[in-house]
């Protein structure tokens, strides 16, 4: 834990979901007067960075995962492992949540959604049979009518990237990725460094693309020629991490 470690300076620890927050807090009572908490999305890490005193800051680490806690919580709707509302908001003071996007986008854009988002090749189906069986209100529904549609045809659940889609819609999870990567450099000393840990192949094409632009341009150094990923033992000990790729680069 970086705070921990910290002899002098400060973390500003950033997030859109206040729960995440409050449990961060608990967490890290032991080192409160070394940590700075914010509400909000990545859009507003300058305001963080302002109202924690400073004008450009040492280091930059996202992470741009979905925590356990969130997936597992049937009352979120992230998971239809669990019946809950189709919710999917990581903010809980978000407008949208799924259950309005499935009940009320007209099937085109739906599927667009369902293809771009979660890569899945049969989101017409999908789509047309979500439309044709409305209204939905829970996740194991949802999950229900998605499989009925596209029966299984190997180890993932057939709702699998349908609900990744939606709750990267719900989120605005592209949007909150392009925003970090233009605004989040700005906010770096010389000598700084960003870090951004993804979890699909997408995030990590941007992270990519983005770190190479700044490369060329002379803004920055890029660190790591590949992305780096856990050793098996890591996979072994967290799951969650095995499709986990780290990239960073250092201004210049």
């Amino acid at each position: 834990m970086i705070a921990r470690q910290l002899t002098t300076g400060t973390v500003i620890a950033n997030d859109k979901d206040t729960l995440s927050l409050e449990m961060a807090r608990a967490n890290v009572a032991a080192w409160r007067d070394r940590i700075c908490f914010h509400y909000g999305d990545f859009g507003s890490l300058g305001s963080a960075v302002e109202q924690a005193g400073f004008e450009k800051v040492d280091g930059l680490l996202a992470d741009l995962g979905v925590s356990r806690y969130q997936l597992t919580s049937p009352e979120r709707g992230f998971s239809f492992m669990a019946d809950g509302p189709l919710d999917m908001r990581l903010d809980p003071n978000g407008r949208v949540t799924a259950a309005d996007i499935v009940n009320f986008t007209d099937e085109k854009t739906l599927s667009d959604l369902i293809y771009q988002n979660g890569g899945e090749r049969r989101a017409r189906r999908i789509a047309r049979a979500i439309v044709l069986a409305r209204p939905i209100r829970s996740s194991l529904r949802l999950a229900d009518i998605v499989q009925r549609a596209v029966p299984r045809t190997g180890r993932l659940h057939p709702a699998t990237q349908t609900f990744m889609a939606l709750r990267m819609a719900v989120n605005d999870e592209p949007g909150e990725l392009d925003r970090l990567l233009e605004f989040g450099p700005g906010l770096l000393k010389r000598g700084g460094r960003m870090v951004v840990i993804s979890f699909m192949s997408n995030e990590d094409r941007a992270v990519k693309e983005k770190f190479k632009a700044m490369g060329l341009e002379g803004k920055a150094r890029i660190l790591t020629k590949h992305p780096l990923q856990p050793s098996d033992e890591e996979v072994a000990n967290n799951p969650a991490s095995r499709s986990a790729k780290l990239r960073a680069l250092e201004i210049l």
